[in-house]
């Protein structure tokens, strides 16, 4: 197994007339200068005379799973990757890449300079550059339209999702498959195909891009960069596609650098790279406690929430109780899962796990004492303190001492919940969010008593699921639900002075966020917030308050699922402006004495964002978030804030401390009543890009 901790080298041996060039930088062999630098050396100390071929591998499990992201933010060191490709396409023998594990990005671009791919079963290609604001810098928008044709290649490059070894082949980018799993048979047959690879190169570059239809792949550009929701990178990686297909290789190459360097120093980017490495950050990092093994989890509730926690759970190999009470209410939530993974076998064929596996791991009871086996409870049942309360006492009896007892509460007080339970220490919250088998973000909330144990089992757990976990102190709302809340607190005080519902979506859609405010809570339900407000005395007459979506509800308007909310949706649930609804907003205008007035899209941009910062700043300076990054994490996986615009917190750090202070003093007048805003020293220290923590003392809690 290879050492993670020795420095990056390049090996060149000689297997009779073949020369062998191997990549070696655990773990995953990401490119960088000394890599770099070693490829070109071990070209130019291969005797020609001496070799027919070469083939060029990576140690471990991976050619290159792509370029260290680091070096972007650095100066540029010599060689660069282009002068890499370009080395391996002048040599002047025959390159053979062996493709195995993750080869992606800089890793396919060297692979595409060479002159033929061999792929490994499991294999997976892709050029995902867009994903962190940039597009290929070293050949791969001129190369891959040449072997795959430009909708193959727009495809990966605009969507920047790989594609596995099998579709490689079967797209002409692999020429041939590796059929066994054992390393030494895949060396034996990589060498056997490069003796006999002809002497002439085979350059990509000399190719010409296959013919296509220009009208169906400019809807699929368009398609490919919609999709992509206002991604700067993804409309470049597709000009990029585009212009392979009607200029020679060099100008073409010439473009893409150009663009490259251009987008690697942009917001946008800078963003990506701080998300991609806040994610990946271990937030527990300073514990010491080891996690407890987990085989078999017990999922309490059976409807949506439950059934997808269960199928996560399934997904990730654990044994799974799922359990209700109600018969019906248990059979219709199996069928959920079964239509989940039926659908997910369909869209990913063999790399799913098959129906029949998943099935033999889940076993189905009407019967709490079913909990009794389970290293882990999950509770996903009603929304209520007593209720859960009851069952965590329950809970408490039936398991053994270090079962872990968690619940999927949203709002609710955790250590509420937790009060008669044996050994509080091993209870906590995994929030997830709906639907729990496909969306990211896990929320592990920690209450005053949850042990380091329970928190790193928690976050082991949440990794094998696949999720994004952020570790949070329990108050209320949490970090997720509690900023957005905030965020949609604003945009009704919008709605109230002036804006309307499609203004404040489209708005804030073309910002970047997934959906609007107002078409997220009509497809949520009004009545549910509307229910919580009833319960919780929301209307306070300490803080403003907007009534309108509460008549909303009074006239049984509760969004999707009764064809009218804040807009009309007819047979095919497409939303459309109701003049009923702009009638009522006028008519409670009136009631409250306020006069309307415009708004343009970069005004109510701005209220949101600033209200998100303003929020954020308050959760730090409570120590609700372990990292001033969680908030971050939170509202992109859960919420549709934008990616590649970072976050309320990475915003906030581009701003001088003065600026940010403005904003604010901007968002408390335009709030009115209740609202304000911190103070700017604090706020500052809390956005620092040295502070993680944010400030000691909190800052001035926002009543709006």
């Amino acid at each position: 197994m290879p050492d993670a901790h020795q420095p990056p080298r390049v090996e060149l041996d000689y297997v009779d007339d073949i020369a062998v060039v191997t990549l070696d930088n655990p773990p995953v062999n990401s490119g960088n200068q000394r890599i770099r630098q070693g490829i070109l050396d071990a070209l130019a100390a291969i005797d020609t005379q001496r070799v027919r071929a070469v083939v060029l591998q990576g140690a471990g499990k991976h050619l290159m799973a792509g370029a260290d992201l680091r070096e972007l933010d650095q100066p540029a060191t010599a060689p660069s990757l282009p002068e890499v490709t370009q080395a391996l396409e002048a040599f002047p023998l025959p390159i053979v890449a062996v493709v195995r594990g993750h080869t992606l990005g800089g890793g396919l671009e060297l692979a595409l300079a060479c002159d033929a791919r061999l792929a490994t079963p499991g294999a997976s290609l892709g050029l995902p550059e867009v994903n962190v604001g940039i597009i290929p810098g070293a050949g791969g928008t001129q190369r891959l339209p040449r072997l795959v044709g430009v909708d193959h290649a727009l495809t990966m490059i605009v969507a920047g999702k790989p594609i596995d070894a099998a579709t490689a082949h079967q797209w002409g980018l692999v020429d041939q498959m590796l059929d066994t799993t054992e390393r030494a048979d895949q060396e034996v047959a990589a060498l056997d195909f490069a003796r006999r690879m002809p002497a002439d190169k085979r350059r990509v570059s000399a190719r010409s891009v296959p013919p296509f239809d220009a009208d169906q792949s400019a809807r699929l550009q368009a398609q490919q960069v919609r999709r992509q929701r206002g991604l700067p990178a993804a409309a470049e990686a597709a000009d990029a596609v585009m212009i392979a297909a009607r200029t020679p290789f060099a100008e073409g190459v010439a473009h893409e650098r150009e663009r490259f360097l251009a987008l690697r120093d942009s917001e946008a980017a800078r963003a990506l790279r701080y998300l991609f490495f806040a994610e990946r950050a271990n937030p527990l990092a300073e514990l010491t406690a080891a996690p407890a093994t987990l085989t078999r989890v017990s999922v309490i509730g059976a409807g949506t929430m439950g059934s997808g926690i269960a199928l996560a759970a399934l997904r990730a190999g654990y044994r799974v109780d799922l359990i209700e009470r109600d018969a019906q209410a248990l059979a219709a939530g199996v069928e959920r899962i079964e239509k989940a993974q039926q659908q997910l076998i369909e869209r990913r064929g063999t790399t799913a796990t098959p129906l029949s596996e998943l099935l033999s791991r889940l076993a189905c009871s009407t019967q709490l004492a079913g909990v009794e086996q389970a290293d882990l409870v999950i509770e996903a049942i009603v929304e209520d303190l007593e209720i859960k309360r009851s069952l965590f006492a329950e809970l408490s009896r039936l398991t053994s001492s270090d079962t872990l007892l968690a619940t999927n509460t949203s709002y609710l007080d955790i250590d509420a919940i937790a009060a008669e339970v044996a050994q509080p220490s091993r209870v906590l919250g995994l929030h997830f969010f709906s639907p729990a088998d496909r969306m990211p973000l896990l929320e592990i909330v920690a209450t005053a008593r949850t042990d380091d144990t329970t928190l790193v089992t928690a976050h082991t757990f949440a990794k094998a699921l696949k999720k994004t976990p952020i570790v949070v102190r329990n108050a209320w709302g949490f970090v997720g639900n509690r900023i957005y809340a905030a965020y949609r607190r604003q945009c009704e005080f919008m709605l109230e002075e002036g804006a309307s519902p499609t203004q404040i979506d489209t708005a804030l859609e073309a910002f970047g966020f997934a959906m609007g405010p107002f078409k997220v809570a009509d497809m949520s339900g009004l009545d549910i917030a509307w229910k919580m407000r009833q319960a919780t005395g929301a209307a306070d007459a300490d803080r403003r308050y907007v009534g309108l979506p509460d008549r909303l509800c009074e006239a049984g308007r509760f969004g999707r699922k009764t064809r009218q909310g804040y807009y009309r949706y007819d047979d095919s649930l497409q939303p459309s402006e109701d003049p009923e609804v702009m009638a009522m907003i006028d008519a409670y205008r009136q009631a409250q004495g306020i006069e309307p007035r415009a708004f343009s899209a970069s005004e109510i941009q701005q209220r949101v964002v600033a209200a998100l910062i303003n929020e954020a700043l308050l959760v730090i300076g409570e120590g609700v978030c372990r990292r001033a990054e969680d908030i971050d994490i939170a509202l992109v996986n859960g919420y549709g804030f934008p990616r590649w615009r970072g976050g309320p917190v990475f915003i906030a750090r581009q701003m001088p401390a003065e600026a940010l202070a403005t904003a604010l003093d901007q968002l408390a007048r335009a709030s009115g009543r209740g609202h304000v805003a911190g103070d700017p020293v604090v706020l500052s220290t809390a956005c620092s890009r040295e502070s993680s923590q944010g400030p000691s003392e909190p800052a001035n809690r926002s009543k709006t």
